[in-house]
């Protein structure tokens, strides 16, 4: 099982590590194009894109869980006709988004409170990126695709050409084309536009000898349609509860200021390092439990958990272990203003307890999606904005911006002990 397993894990574990990197690239370029105004621009703007896009998480989390059922069913129809209905989706939301961009900037800037130079800078952004809405969502239902199918180096594939050609491309167009800070939202329309050519192709190569299964005119009539959101329901209220919790953090951290949205804008960066390593094995988890589940293996279940548990939890130590001696060169890496620096240092405690603590929460997504156990990870994070937004407000008065980072600590507790809870239930019972 060990083999299956990581069979699955690396290549998902290679292409997420460049995941990271866009963020903490985009953040750097930030960071020497001017002040903590401009690393709070790159902040606000990639929130905007939160509010868009992890509401639309379904289409990789729902077409991942459905195909990997259906392969374990041996039902490539039904896998080709998710692919069909999920693809559909995605363009049809990536058309609404750019035609109602304006209206959803001047809406999100009636809550969102930052410094007139931020906003300035997070527009300029967002008006470009945007155009990429129509990749950036097919993209996802692509490598949902390819991960219930088992196939872990498509998607590999398929994120490290995105991210690297994202790297480069902010670099060329931001110091050597003259664009400056709009020159990072170019690189990224135009990483996202690589990768799904790139994603196409591997689609015909791979999968052509199953084109002949879908029937588009049959796959996406209004009952199917209806069937396909009422299954993926749950999991847009799950990705809006994550919305919360992160545009949330994003957006308080303004209030107290450039600098400590700044820092929050690092840490969260940084916390989010170690999770690309055990959203690996995630995948891994959804992929073989969906396998097993739709297969009726129970033993090759119970097995297959056992052993992603056990990566996970060495990979929480680790992090735990290397947070403590690089963290501080980490934030340097991404940050010259000194203030910001300075500042941090009050932070990094928390990359102490995080990746341990969080270990378990990401493992059980990755499970409860395979197995489609929707309702439980919707009621999960329910919840879980709960202790986030209630640990902030009781404790701000006194630990002031701390209190987000408690809250933070709290929502993934909450996630914990619920999916340990209903585990059996949902997972090995279904």
């Amino acid at each position: 099982m060990n083999k299956t397993v990581l069979k699955l894990a690396i290549p998902s574990i290679f292409a997420n590590i460049t995941v990271p990197l866009v963020g903490m690239a985009d953040t750097a370029i930030a960071g020497r194009l001017g002040d903590a105004t401009v690393l709070g621009g790159i902040a606000i703007a990639s929130m905007l894109f939160d509010l868009l896009y992890w509401n639309m998480g379904f289409l990789r989390v729902g077409t991942g869980g459905m195909v990997a059922q259906a392969y374990g069913r041996g039902d490539y129809k039904d896998a080709m006709s998710t692919f069909a209905l999920g693809i559909t989706t995605a363009l049809a939301f990536a058309f609404l988004f750019i035609v109602c961009q304006w209206v959803y900037v001047e809406a999100a800037f009636h809550f969102i409170e930052c410094s007139p130079g931020i906003e300035a800078l997070a527009r300029e952004y967002f008006f470009i990126r945007i155009w990429a809405a129509p990749a950036t969502l097919s993209l996802n239902v692509f490598k949902g695709f390819f991960i219930g199918m088992q196939n872990a180096v498509s998607p590999m594939a398929v994120d490290i050409t995105v991210n690297v050609t994202n790297i480069a491309a902010s670099i060329f167009f931001a110091f050597y084309a003259g664009l400056g800070f709009s020159g990072i939202a170019w690189g990224t329309l135009v990483a996202q536009y690589v990768g799904l050519i790139l994603a196409v192709s591997l689609m015909v190569f791979q999968y052509r000898g199953h084109f002949h299964l879908m029937d588009i005119r049959n796959d996406i009539r209004p009952g199917k349609i209806r069937k396909f959101f009422m299954l993926n329901a749950d999991l847009f209220v799950r990705s809006l509860c994550f919305l919360f919790i992160y545009a949330g953090l994003t957006s308080l951290a303004a209030k107290y200021g450039d600098v400590d949205l700044a820092v929050s804008s690092i840490m969260m960066k940084l916390m989010l390092l170690y999770s690309y390593f055990i959203d690996g094995f995630a995948y891994a988890g959804e992929a073989l439990s969906g396998r097993y589940i739709g297969a009726r293996d129970r033993e090759s279940l119970t097995r297959a958990v056992k052993v992603i548990f056990m990566w996970c939890c060495g990979i929480g130590i680790v992090s735990t272990l290397g947070y403590w001696a690089g963290g501080e060169w980490l934030v340097r890496l991404m940050a010259t203003d000194a203030t910001v620096i300075a500042e941090s240092a009050r932070f990094l405690p928390w990359l102490l307890v995080m990746p341990f603590v969080s270990s378990v929460a990401f493992t059980w997504d990755g499970i409860f999606i395979g197995a489609t156990a929707t309702k439980a990870l919707r009621n999960s994070m329910l919840w879980a904005v709960v202790g986030f937004f209630a640990s902030y407000f009781l404790l701000r008065g006194t630990i002031g911006v701390q209190s987000l980072w408690v809250g933070y600590m709290m929502h993934l507790v909450v996630r914990t002990v619920y999916l340990s809870a209903v585990a059996k239930k949902e997972v090995f019972e279904a």
